[in-house]
């Protein structure tokens, strides 16, 4: 791409922006090195990559870039020999640090979140930890090689502050006698030429021995090494001396370490340069609230509020413009000022950034073309030093532009046709359209010949616009009107601002009656637009309307379904237990009446049945007991009388009336009979409609001794009354099958339930005698009854 044209179309300065975004020196001279692409499947495969990590930078934020430096450098050296710095061997390990835990960020976002190709990237990076760990062992933070980098090391450093305390110690005993201080400038020790001294006043110089290394500015003061200390002294400058020829083994041993990994971690750079760009690209998307457009090579372009990014977001005023389908050029026509060129720029600037792999700050749904090149004519070209006038440059640029261009290029000329005379202007300008329309150029030309109007009017293909101009504030609105061409406001304007009446009508007397009808058409589509743009407003506006409302709606719908969802469940639950509940119960009823039913000789006892009634209506689920309510409540008025044949509801029984009792009745119920409340009654067949039939004789049933009836009853626990009960059921079961005698564990405890139990055998019918237990069965803590 022609750098004349990126500069005239401002692309220098998005690429400025771009670097700034950039977290690495490698990332930000990707950033400075890039340049729009010509083809489609490289451009979509750069924009992927940047959707990846506006996606990644939006979910997780930054990969950590940390630590990251260029090394190309330190590298280089190593690889020829050389030996590195302690600065540039911590370069060296930081970044490979740095490489391994941006490999290891975007490895875990992408099981998470899906980003192909950065994880493709990312996972070429190669991994050095033993090259880390040895360096790190070796230099500290501040680049300082550390004693443990050898034994040697840390035993030359070890002397070293031993002989340093040393000479101190020397020194200070020697500063503190009274002898010395008054030949001492100050009661100090310093260094002069890496060895220890002490300063001393010039006229003590003869009676003070010792190596002099310095004196003060003004020759007042010597800096003397005292002779005790010059063999010390000596002994520290060959411990330093050691201790540098180690340190230059361990950098040397660091360096060969380093050399061995060269190629990979020049390889690492390049990879992590290309991240970091890519994330750069991310945050200069979303500074900019860009969007991902979608790319074409067949020529279409489609802007949906395209901004230019230079512009402030709270100043800049969108574009909406289509190019390349119904239509192959745009004639753009009205005053300076209104936002022409601007527009212009905007197309070519967002088209240059769609094929650099950036998003374009427009609305979703934007469509941008990859073109094998992009033209533009833009601003004045006025060239001094080649004595070139305006109309010149721009025509010299312009055949320049002819010459290059294809099917496959976008052409921007600003003001074609402007600086010479008007007509031979309209008509050149004409022929150029005319010309890049016939080579089937993508074209977007601004003018001010109203020629151009009926041109693009009358040719297919071309389609006039304009920038909007509001008369009524004598300003323009920077919006671009794609098929309405520009109208002449002089006359507007200049009667506004005051201009006498007579000269704006001899004015309009001096325009051609085709021009006047050419305005006016342009005025009459311009009152349509206007009008046709009101309804579109309140057409949208009704649309958002209905569609909040439909989101409501439907997320209303979402509750009411989700929350009947949940109500049938816990519904389905209750009922699912309250069942069960009442089998369970009817079960153990059905079971306790069987055994009544089966008693020989002996009638059903009352509180057995009125228990049994009790426990069968607590059974049955709230919803049925309603249910019976209502429809005793619907039979309530019927008369029952002795003989009728009722049903019970309690017990979901039919039966017969024996007799009645107030409010109650006595039923026969197969072999039982009970008393049941009036209420309870369901009546089937009256006597008064039929026969009267005589109520059945008990039926007998008789207990075999195969039934396998326990001998002894265990009522350990249980307190007085409910062993009673027990006793009673027990001694019935028990008499029925024929046994003569029973064992009743009771314990022996407090005796309360022994004496109770016992006081109940001494009346109980069936029972002939009783004794406690004898050996072997028990003792106190049973009481043996012989059955009669």
């Amino acid at each position: 791409m022609d750098t004349k044209i990126l500069t005239t179309l401002e692309f220098p300065k998005i690429i400025h922006r771009l670097s700034q975004h950039a977290a690495t020196s490698l990332g930000k001279a990707a950033a400075e090195a890039l340049q729009p692409v010509s083809d489609l499947e490289a451009v979509k495969r750069v924009l992927q990559i940047t959707d990846e990590a506006y996606a990644a930078d939006r979910l997780k934020g930054s990969a950590p870039f940390g630590g990251i430096v260029d090394i190309k450098a330190p590298l280089h050296r190593a690889r020829i020999g050389g030996t590195l710095n302690p600065a540039e061997l911590l370069d060296i390990a930081a970044t490979a640090r740095g490489g391994r835990r941006v490999k290891k960020h975007i490895s875990v976002l992408h099981q998470d979140n899906p980003i192909p190709m950065l994880q493709e990237t990312a996972d070429q990076i190669s991994e050095h930890k033993s090259l880390e760990d040895a360096i790190f062992e070796c230099i500290d933070d501040q680049a300082e090689v550390m004693d443990s980098a050898s034994a040697e090391l840390a035993s030359i450093r070890r002397e070293l502050r031993s002989g340093e305390s040393r000479i101190r110690e020397k020194l200070e005993q020697m500063i503190r006698s009274s002898s010395v201080q008054k030949m001492l400038q100050d009661a100090i020790i310093t260094l002069r030429n890496d060895r220890y001294v002490i300063p001393v006043k010039q006229e003590y110089r003869s009676h003070f021995g010792g190596i002099v290394h310095d004196q003060s500015g003004s020759g007042a003061t010597l800096f003397i090494e005292p002779e005790t200390i010059v063999a010390m002294n000596n002994k520290l400058r060959e411990l330093k001396a050691g201790e540098l020829r180690e340190i230059e083994k361990i950098l040397q041993k660091l360096t060969a370490l380093t050399s061995d990994h060269v190629e990979d971690l020049v390889f690492n750079l390049d990879l992590l340069g290309q991240i970091d760009f890519a994330y750069a690209k991310a945050r200069l998307a979303h500074s900019m609230k860009a969007t991902l457009p979608r790319m074409n090579d067949r020529g279409f372009l489609k802007l949906k509020r395209g901004r230019h990014p230079l512009i402030a977001a709270e100043h800049v005023v969108p574009i909406d413009v289509e190019l390349g389908n119904n239509y192959t050029a745009i004639i753009v026509t009205g005053p300076n000022t209104g936002g022409k060129t601007v527009s212009l720029k905007t197309i070519g600037l967002l088209s240059l950034m769609a094929m650099s792999g950036l998003f374009v700050p427009a609305e979703d749904g934007s469509q941008l073309c990859v073109f094998d090149a992009i033209y533009a004519d833009i601003g004045d070209e006025q060239s001094i030093e080649q004595s070139l006038s305006t109309f010149s440059s721009h025509l010299k640029n312009i055949i320049r532009i002819l010459g290059s261009m294809t099917s496959k290029s976008l052409v921007l000329l600003d003001e074609l046709g402007a600086g010479t005379d008007p007509a031979e202007g309209s008509a050149l300008a004409i022929a150029i359209l005319e010309h890049v329309h016939a080579m089937e150029s993508r074209i977007v030309a601004t003018t001010h010949y109203s020629e151009l109007k009926a041109y693009a009017y009358n040719r297919k293909g071309v389609i006039n616009a304009s920038m909007e101009f509001d008369v009524a504030t004598l300003s323009p609105t920077y919006r671009l009107l794609v098929g309405v061409p520009g109208r002449s406001n002089a006359f507007a304007i200049a009667e506004r601002l005051g201009l006498s009446r007579s000269i704006i009508d001899h004015a309009r007397g001096e325009v051609s009656e085709e021009d006047q009808r050419v305005e006016n058409m342009i005025a009459s589509l311009e009152e349509n637009r206007l009008g046709a743009e009101t309804e579109r407003q309140t057409a949208e506006s009704l649309r958002r309307e209905m569609e909040t409302l439909r989101a409501r709606h439907e997320a209303e719908r979402e509750r009411f379904e989700e929350q009947k969802e949940k109500l049938l469940l816990k519904a389905q639950d209750e009922a699912r237990e309250a069942v069960a509940k009442a089998k369970r119960e009817a079960e153990q009823i059905i079971s306790d009446l069987r055994k009544l039913a089966m008693e020989e000789g002996a009638s059903v006892k009352e509180h057995k049945l009125i228990e049994a009634r009790r426990r069968l209506d607590e059974a049955a689920p709230e919803q049925t007991k309603a249910k019976r309510g209502a429809s005793k409540g619907a039979n309530k008025p019927v008369k029952i009388e002795a003989g009728d044949e009722v049903t019970v509801y309690s017990l979901n029984q039919k039966g017969t009336v024996v007799e009645l009792h107030g409010s109650e009745a006595t039923v026969q119920l197969g072999i039982m009979k009970m008393k049941v409340a009036l209420d309870d009654l369901e009546l089937l067949k009256s006597t008064s409609s039929s026969k009267s039939q005589p109520p059945k004789q008990a039926a007998s049933l008789k207990r075999s001794r195969e039934e396998n009836i326990k001998m002894e009853l265990d009522l350990r626990g249980e307190n007085l009354e409910e062993a009673i009960l027990e006793v009673d059921r027990f001694l019935d079961e028990a008499f029925l099958s024929g046994l003569g005698q029973v064992a009743i564990i009771h314990g022996k405890g407090t005796g309360v339930l022994r004496t109770g139990i016992q006081q109940y055998l001494r009346k109980h019918g069936h029972v002939k005698s009783f004794r406690l237990g004898n050996y072997g069965e028990g003792g106190v803590g049973v009481t043996v009854a012989e059955l009669k």
